[in-house]
């Protein structure tokens, strides 16, 4: 599909969670900003929606060095929050320039005419993501909705020590997983290798990219939903299992009792996204220097296969007057070697950049006994799957949730709750007007 006919099309409906809001008067158009005397238009000037911490500090650099192209940093909550009020905001015809959108909320915003495609302004930066995160911001197509601003790259995050004192390798495949997780049931009944958590679909969506799951895809001008396609049934049969089993805990993440069984030695592993080294040194304090990293089990030995939890891109708003200015800033931001080095130290995230490696520096505190995480990092992020989401991933979380939670509660195979997702997210879609492919 050409990319100006992939806005049109998916502007057919917006999601069900679009809030609706009066008209406001509209933005002024790129063709009269242009045609103002070159002396009345002055700098121009920017607004920027982000939750990332001190991005204002990183503007402030950004100002100084262009006086022509003035940037007004404006914090928002971030999340589904974020989104909404976005949505609501480019309906009113009031967004701001630029924003910071999360994968998952790209769809949304296109199917919204929301946001520019950055084709021409982004080919000479292409090369310098990898192609899964690429993929993250052009749905497949030959449009470019955003620039990848960072990743969530997963990877297995485990207690070395506890590794050696039971004398577990690390698993370089899901089936060892299984067996280590028997053996830590039997060295010690007290604790588990791991948790499955039904209250975080964008872990269980990682894992489903790393098994080459593709939940929603384009097919001429429709859409294609396969969310109960065979890896991600096979990811939910392996999990399901171990459950069921006994051989893995229930526990969601980011509970009290998960943070105590972190803390306690009680939990071994989380296969987790590379900004995990912030959670645990937060809710695991007790075991700074023992945790370590490692490249997520694979579904056949010898692949080196990830998927994604979380990460954003920079989009710039479809109404903005001033979409080259924009478009220039976004670049900047996010492939300049300053500005990567400022993500970094200021906003203290994983730039998704591939030349990012040479400003990550020492590795995170928590992990001071391994030096080498920033280059284990870099090697699973080059193999993390592309993914495209949809434009109701909301509907489609929330199904996870509830068919996994019942699941859980009766016993059922997780397989049931994978066709639930899928069921709830395709009758949403044709609720709000999408074509979807047989």
């Amino acid at each position: 599909m050409r990319a100006n006919r992939l806005g049109a099309f998916l502007a057919i409906a917006l999601t069900a969670t679009l809030a609706s809001c009066g008209s406001s008067e509209p933005a002024e158009s790129p063709e009269a900003a242009q045609s103002r005397p070159a002396s009345a238009q002055g700098p121009v000037k920017l607004t920027y929606w982000t939750w990332a911490p001190n991005m204002d500090k990183i503007v402030e650099v950004w100002n100084k060095a262009h006086p022509d192209i003035q940037v007004t940093v404006s914090k928002q909550a971030g999340g589904d929050d974020a989104a909404a009020k976005y949505l609501t905001a480019a309906k009113a015809g009031n967004p701001p320039d630029v924003v910071q959108a999360e994968y998952q909320h790209l769809p949304s915003f296109i199917a919204a005419d929301a946001v520019a495609d950055l084709k021409a302004e982004t080919a000479s930066i292409k090369g310098e993501f990898s192609e899964g995160l690429w993929g993250l911001v052009t749905l497949g197509t030959e449009a470019v909705y955003g620039i990848p601003q960072d990743s969530g790259p997963m990877m297995l995050f485990y207690r070395q020590d506890l590794f050696d004192k039971y004398g577990i390798e690390v698993p370089k495949t899901w089936q060892e997983y299984g067996e280590a997780a028997r053996t830590v049931r039997k060295k010690d009944p007290k604790a588990y290798l791991g948790t499955f958590s039904s209250k975080d679909p964008g872990a269980f969506t990682g894992l489903a990219q790393q098994a080459g799951a593709q939940w929603w895809s384009i097919s001429g001008e429709s859409w294609k939903v396969n969310i109960a396609d065979e890896p991600t049934r096979k990811v939910a049969d392996f999990w399901g299992a171990l459950v069921k089993e006994g051989a893995i805990d229930d526990m969601p993440y980011f509970t009290p009792e998960w943070n105590k069984a972190l803390n306690d030695g009680k939990l071994l592993t989380w296969p987790s996204a590379v900004w995990a080294p912030g959670v645990l040194s937060s809710n695991a304090p007790k075991g700074k220097g023992k945790w370590a990293a490692a490249p997520l089990p694979q579904w056949n030995a010898g692949e080196s296969f990830s998927g994604f939890w979380g990460g954003s891109s920079t989009a710039v708003s479809a109404k903005t007057p001033n979409k080259a200015a924009a478009a220039q800033f976004a670049t900047w931001l996010n492939t300049d070697p300053a500005a990567i080095e400022l993500l970094v130290k200021e906003a203290a995230i994983y730039p998704a950049a591939t030349k990012a490696q040479s400003a990550l520096g020492a590795a995170p505190e928590y992990f001071a006994n391994q030096p080498d995480f920033w280059q284990q990092a870099a090697a699973v992020s080059a193999g993390a799957r592309g993914f495209t989401f949809g434009p109701n991933v909301g509907v489609t979380y929330n199904a996870f949730k509830d068919g996994f939670d019942k699941a859980l509660q009766d016993g059922t195979p997780f397989t049931g709750a994978v066709q639930g997702m899928q069921d709830a997210t395709v009758a949403d879609m044709r609720k709000s007007g999408f074509t979807i492919a047989s």
